[in-house]
């Protein structure tokens, strides 16, 4: 068997980007602002997507899957990301209610994992994100049917083309079945890498309208 070995040093921080230290040992009361300042901090690295989220889902029959969105809201009534609601994704979401979420910044060798029960954002809060959005991305989530099957390139570059003929000269409406979910904090972890595998992790789970906080062994 080989071994996959990285080559670069995936936790030196670029240049004048340096993260605040985080004291595990006294953790604070509440995890949201501390999320909020690793969320604030990972936003300042000079990487494409530092919003990368990964979305754990199980379907109605207990299958797993994964996949990669970008977290659009974060605050203490949880996380928030925009997706077609029929895709695979969407329709795993509908039948369990619940997901397992992560973030990753090698940069800063961090993890932040938050586990919780599912809901709709509301159709204003879906509304005010699909409006800000490209209007080439407005119409792409009318000619697709995520997730679904497709004869190729040249039937994907039809139905673009018939969400540009439909809505030509006029702005462009949300699609009904695409819209936000919600991840409500019910468990929040924070992960600081060491490079010996010797990491620092604090867990916090909801307690009536409180936390409490648990030290975890690498």
């Amino acid at each position: 068997m080989s071994f996959i070995r990285p080559h670069a040093d995936r936790t030196v921080a670029p240049a004048g980007i340096t993260p605040a230290p985080t004291d595990f040992e006294h953790p604070p009361a509440d995890p949201v602002p501390w999320a909020m300042r690793w969320l604030d901090e990972a936003m300042r690295l000079p990487t494409p997507n530092p919003n990368s989220l990964y979305v754990a889902t199980t379907s109605a029959d207990g299958r797993p899957s994964v996949r990669t969105v970008l977290l659009r809201s974060f605050d203490a009534h949880g996380a928030v990301f925009f997706t077609n609601r029929q895709s695979d994704k969407g329709q795993a979401l509908e039948a369990t209610h619940r997901a397992a979420l992560l973030m990753h910044w090698d940069h800063f060798d961090r993890q932040l994992r938050i586990e919780g029960a599912v809901t709709h954002t509301t159709e204003a809060e879906s509304d005010a994100y699909f409006a800000q959005r490209p209007r080439d991305s407005q119409l792409n989530a009318w000619a697709s049917d995520q997730s679904r099957p497709v004869s190729g390139m040249a039937a994907m570059r039809e139905r673009q083309q018939q969400a540009h003929a439909r809505f030509e000269g006029q702005s462009v409406p949300r699609p009904p079945h695409w819209g936000g979910y919600r991840i409500a904090l019910e468990r929040v972890e924070f992960w600081q890498g060491d490079p010996y595998r010797f990491h620092d992790r604090v867990v916090y789970a909801r307690a009536g309208a409180g936390w409490t906080a648990t030290r975890l062994m690498p």
